[in-house]
């Protein structure tokens, strides 16, 4: 049954995310204005999660999309492109620093098997391989889980985010055990579909594009009609669409909004050769970086190659 979540309403929005409580996605819900106040309910998997908010069980959800080691959560890029659609409306950018977790009194020389999400473990491993090159990894369904585990008894340790420490009263074994300083990951939130976020001059636009048919040259009438209207992709990857084995599709993330002139006329165009085209929305970046317009792209450029061609065809030829 649908839950009223609009504001002013006698209920709390609900807002889900992938869990259990004490996981990075929980971390990066509670940074949005929109959870402020909101019942945050975990999920089990992220395809739970994304269900809950087709069926109005919830206002929305958090999922992980990708991060700067291991690269695209496939899991979340298959079920936000099959199903019934979704809208991302909000990206949330979080630095990831990972601990080592075990049970009071424990010690790293204690740990002979260790749990965590198979995210988690691609940006630990130089760690695991210098520091405990004896323990076993077990991959959890997510660090948080990883962490309930230990404290259940299951695993010696857990490489998972320091709030789950709290959460399920471990001892911090060791910090900063990721390979790299600098990793970050990516979330959005994801609705059900609605207007898009205004265009703020800094945005970021998402979709999936499924081609007619696999031929010569499939993937450059993708790119081309990007590239001529002057529209960059900071993302491109192939999934298999899963039906038969060689059909894929194509997930693309581009700088720009929907509203904006040269990314409208790319989806029209895409529209026109791809098989379908599942825009999953425009909102704004999360690390504010304004959208580079090259020269003749502008709204503006596009308004007068419009007005120039209805000139044209009403008055013939402009040689005068």
């Amino acid at each position: 049954m649908a839950v009223d979540l609009k504001p002013g309403s006698s209920r709390p929005a609900r807002f889900g995310y992938l869990g259990p409580a004490g996981t990075f996605t929980e971390a990066a819900l509670r940074t949005v204005p929109e959870a402020a106040g909101a019942d945050l309910v975990p999920y089990v998997s992220v395809a739970s999660a994304l269900e809950a908010v087709r069926q109005g069980e919830t206002g929305g959800a958090m999922v992980p999309l990708e991060n700067s080691v291991e690269g695209s959560v496939s899991t979340t890029l298959d079920e936000l492109a099959h199903g019934d659609p979704l809208q991302v409306t909000r990206e949330v950018l979080l630095p990831v620093s990972f601990v080592l977790l075990g049970r009071p009194g424990g010690t790293p020389a204690d740990v002979r098997v260790v749990a965590t999400h198979p995210h988690a473990e691609a940006q630990c491993r130089r760690w695991l391989r210098a520091n405990l090159p004896a323990a076993d990894v077990v991959l959890s369904p997510s660090t948080a889980d990883a962490a309930r585990s230990v404290a259940e008894g299951r695993y010696d340790a857990a490489i998972a985010a320091l709030v789950a420490a709290e959460h399920y009263r471990l001892t911090v074994l060791a910090r900063d055990v990721q390979d790299s300083a600098g990793a970050v990951t990516r979330f959005v939130l994801v609705t059900r579909p609605g207007p898009a976020p205004p265009p703020t001059g800094a945005d970021r636009t998402t979709l999936f594009a499924f081609i007619r048919d696999d031929h010569p040259g499939a993937l450059l009438e993708v790119l081309t009609e990007f590239a001529v209207r002057g529209v960059n992709l900071s993302r491109i990857e192939s999934r298999p669409e899963g039906d038969r084995l060689g059909r894929y599709f194509f997930s693309v993330d581009c700088d720009g909004h929907l509203a904006d002139a040269r990314v409208g006329e790319a989806l029209s165009a895409l529209r026109r050769v791809c098989a379908d085209v599942r825009v999953l929305g425009s909102y704004p970046r999360a690390d504010g970086i304004a959208t580079q317009i090259r020269p003749g792209t502008s709204d503006a450029d596009f308004r007068d190659s419009v007005n120039w061609l209805a000139t044209l065809r009403r008055d013939g030829s402009t040689w005068r």
